[in-house]
């Protein structure tokens, strides 16, 4: 009797079992008592079967090797490209270009050893490379070797599994997919219902000496108007006035209604909204300045019914009345049909909450979290009349940001191949003499410090690899420990001005930096606060994980080496599509070591745990076995850093910010890259992490949209208001509690560089206000502590940790959004505890300001 097989052909129904006397017994699905002459037939066949197995297994992975194979398998990580599965590949390679490398082999339970060679591997495994041709019903010849006959009953088992899954299961991906369809609909409905919002834009010039200039309105039915204006405005960091005698120049803009009676005389006039007032540079200086861009929405006040009864018709104008002792050129675009921000800050909040439900219980891939939500924010700004254009939405996008991680990434990837990253982890485990805490004390501490002086992004690319191969090494769970070290690296990158981007916007603030707050002034007055806050993060941390057992594997080092393998491997072979039968070729044979590892995992399962070697043994092994293996390579590399470093380093000496942190990454890496003259550019632009730099520019545009609905502006706005409305004795207390806890909490759960824009100015606003009489100096600490300590909050509440994730993901280690914050969050709210105590002290009751 013969059965299907997935892989389409057929096979007979007898397996192979292992008896005392007849190693090779045929047990068939026939009864017991089948003629003896039959039996002897089937033997013969079978030893048949065995002899040309055993003599064609010398030629086992000898299969063709293209050229494009070839290139697919040199994108692929080092460890995967030289395992002995693809010993045919690293063959073809070597043989063409001559590199005579020792290729490791495997031992027994699939892994890889140094010093050996494929043909050990291929003897370990000799009768599963046996080989057998299958022919199907259409006359196609399949090679089935014994890994496939032991793959395809795992496959079925697999299949069997898949079947199993409850119907709660299956209903919740129902649901999620329904709800999901449901999204995509409204907001693809929004997008081709409403066309591009482009300003209308009109020239005008306001005349000298407080004579009005009116500009109508086309529709007078209204209940709002938006209004934005582009003219020599002041900056409101800019200059005060020169002297109190000559008063600054200003601009006062109202909405008037004026009503008409039925032969079209002007019957009553009104002002139909507050007064706009806007500051106008001095006369001599209208030809040097640059123009500035103001917006502004009126809510216009209803009709009066007396005389609408009166007139026949109404209607609306700007007036626009200058002091200025000259003309006033302006620019205005006037929008009929502004976003009512009352209900925008209600959509934006439901679209944010959205997607911390979907990254939260994981319902979708973080990425494409971002990507739906930033799609929904858009139509919904489509559906509101103010549909952005393409080039709106792709200057919304920080590529000063992604330059740096683009540029970064490629350094990391290329100096990985130097194998200095498992170099400093074995060395870091000699000098802690393989003790736990110390270790990770010297690992948090050395972040802290580093993230200080160059930025947090950078730092965790760096120091990443570093810690994934330290816990690999002490056989430690690298979740929490990169937790711990992404935590110490946004609390260090708050104490100069260039260690986060919060603290860039707010030191290269004109207004901020002419008050004083230079770069020694903003370090001295941040270090009392970051040394606190480290002292409280790591009693915290010791507490938290206080049993020695939470930062490690719950199972033996060995069975969790085998499934992190087992996750690279796999993930390795998911990169690869079938659209080429290059990929196929290779992605099937990473599926078949994805398969022995799976094999080798369940007799570690099984087995008993040996007792750990010395700490002497370990560190003989690991010292050799994770040599430097390219000092020509580690010699480029390092030239290339210190340039990307030093420039790091001179970028905040004010004089000398010749080049932005993005570019000089990019500098760097194409000064890497032609030192150590790779040709191969895929395979190294394969080791980006794209779906990172995918999930920031989703990031980015969300949150521009998100301000476009007005949550940013509704957050400073309800800040001002608070502090405004307690007595003047206590409004600097207050001020500096309000924008410490506000900025903090808001940046763990929106991005901090929209939110500490928005914060700095309502900052300088209320520094400014002559009625509060505040200092400057102690709102831009507590903003500046705030915006990054509150990073640590959650996963996305800063950069370095959504970098950090996704290097760990591409090593195989995935930490959730629950899981960081369990730890993130708690942490957050005590150094914003221990920074409130600090601020107070300081200025509230001794005033160092």
């Amino acid at each position: 009797m013969k059965m299907s097989s997935p892989y389409g052909y057929t096979k007979p129904t007898f397996t192979i079992t292992d008896h005392t006397r007849d190693p090779y017994h045929l047990d068939c699905d026939q009864d017991q008592d089948q003629e003896e002459d039959e039996e002897q037939d089937r033997q013969s066949k079978l030893q048949e079967i065995i002899s040309w197995l055993h003599l064609n297994a010398k030629h086992r992975g000898k299969c063709e090797v293209t050229e494009g194979a070839l290139q697919v398998w040199r994108t692929l990580p080092e460890r995967i490209r030289q395992d002995p599965s693809l010993a045919s590949f690293r063959q073809e390679h070597e043989r063409l270009h001559g590199d005579v490398d020792p290729l490791p082999a495997e031992d027994g339970d699939g892994r890889i050893e140094n010093g050996h060679h494929e043909e050990t591997a291929m003897a370990t495994h000799a009768f599963t490379q046996i080989g057998i041709n299958v022919t199907n019903e259409a006359g196609q010849v399949r090679v089935l070797d014994g890994r496939d006959l032991e793959n395809n009953n795992e496959d079925q088992h697999d299949e069997a599994e898949t079947h199993g899954k409850s119907l709660i299961r299956k209903y919740l991906i129902w649901f999620k997919i329904a709800v999901l369809l449901v999204v995509w609909c409204v907001f693809t409905a929004f997008l081709m219902s409403n066309n591009e919002h482009v300003d209308q834009l009109s020239l005008i010039s306001v005349p000298r000496n407080s004579s009005p200039r009116v500009f109508p309105i086309a529709t007078s039915d209204l209940q709002r108007i938006g209004l934005g204006l582009r003219g020599p405005f002041r900056l409101q960091e800019n200059e005060l006035a020169i002297n109190d005698s000559v008063p600054l120049p200003v601009l006062q803009v109202v909405v008037m209604r004026s009503y008409f009676d039925a032969e079209g005389m002007e019957i009553y006039i009104e002002n139909a909204t507050q007064l706009w007032q806007l500051d106008v540079v001095y006369p001599h200086l209208i030809d040097a300045t640059k123009d500035t861009k103001k917006q502004r929405t009126f809510e216009l006040s209803p009709i009066d019914p007396l005389w609408l009864a009166q007139a026949n018709r109404t209607e609306l104008s700007f007036e626009f009345t200058s002091t200025i002792d000259g003309e006033l050129p302006l620019q205005l675009n006037v929008d009929e049909c502004p976003i009512y921000k009352r209900d925008g800050v209600i959509y934006a909040a439901a679209v944010l909450c959205g997607l911390y439900i979907m990254i939260i219980w994981e319902i979708v891939n973080r990425t494409f979290a971002a990507i739906i939500a930033s799609t929904l924010s858009v139509g919904i700004l489509a559906a509101l009349n103010s549909r952005p254009s393409m080039a709106t939405i792709m200057g919304w996008i920080d590529v000063e940001t992604l330059l740096l991680l683009f540029g970064m990434m490629i350094l990391v990837a290329i100096l990985s191949e130097t194998g200095v990253f498992d170099y400093l982890a074995v060395y870091a485990y000699k000098i802690t003499n393989g003790h736990v805490w110390p270790l990770i004390n010297c690992l948090c501490l050395f972040t802290a410090v580093l993230s200080s002086f160059l930025d947090n992004v950078t730092t965790v690319l760096l120091m990443t690899p570093v810690t994934i191969r330290l816990c690999e090494v002490m056989s430690l769970n690298p979740v929490p420990i990169l937790m711990c070290m992404v935590i110490y690296s946004n609390i260090g990158g708050a104490l100069t001005p260039v260690g986060d981007p919060p603290n860039v916007i707010i030191a290269s603030n004109s207004y901020i930096s002419k008050n004083g707050v230079n770069f020694a002034v903003f370090t001295l007055h941040m270090l009392p606060g970051v040394l606190l806050v480290m002292v409280q993060t790591y009693i915290q941390l010791r507490f938290k994980f206080r049993n020695i057992s939470d930062l490690q594997f719950k199972d033996s080092p060995e069975v969790e080496e085998l499934r992190h393998e087992i996750h690279v491997w796999k993930r390795a072979a998911a990169s690869l599509s079938a659209y080429s039968k290059d990929e196929e070729l290779v992605r099937q044979t990473l599926m078949k070591k994805v398969n022995r590892l799976k094999r080798s995992l369940k007799k570690r399962m099984t087995a008993v745990i040996e007792p750990a070697p010395n700490y002497q043994q370990t560190l003989a092994n690991l010292q050799a076995k994770y040599p430097i293996r390219n000092k020509q390579l580690l010699i480029k590399c390092s030239a290339a850093l210190i340039f990307v470093i030093s420039l790091f380093f001179l970028h905040s000496v004010p004089e000398l910010q010749r080049l932005s942190l993005g570019w000089t990454a990019l500098l760097g890496a194409i000064f890497l890259i032609i030192l150590a003259d790779i040709e191969d550019m895929e395979a190294i632009l394969a080791r980006v992490e794209w779906s990172t730099l995918l999930f920031f520019a989703a990031l980015f545009i969300l949150m521009e949209a998100l301000t476009e609905l007005g949550l940013i502006e509704w957050i400073g706005n309800m800040t001002e208001h608070i502090i405004l409305s307690v007595g003047e004795d206590q409004r600097l207390m207050v001020a500096i509690l309000i924008i410490l806890w506000v900025s903090a909490v808001a940046s763990a759960f929106v991005d901090n560089i929209p939110l500490t824009t928005m914060m700095v100015k309502i900052t300088i606003s209320l520094a400014q206000n002559s009625t509060l009489n505040l200092p400057l100096q102690p709102l831009v600490w507590a903003l500046a502590l705030g915006a990054c300590l509150g990073g640590n909050g959650t996963l996305i509440g800063a950069s370095a940790n959504v970098v950090c994730a996704g290097v760990a993901e591409q090593h195989g280690y995935k930490f959730t959004f629950l899981q960081f914050f369990k730890v993130g969050f708690p942490i957050m709210i005590g150094s914003i505890i221990v920074t409130t105590g600090y601020l107070l002290v300081s200025h509230s009751l001794f005033a160092w300001h």
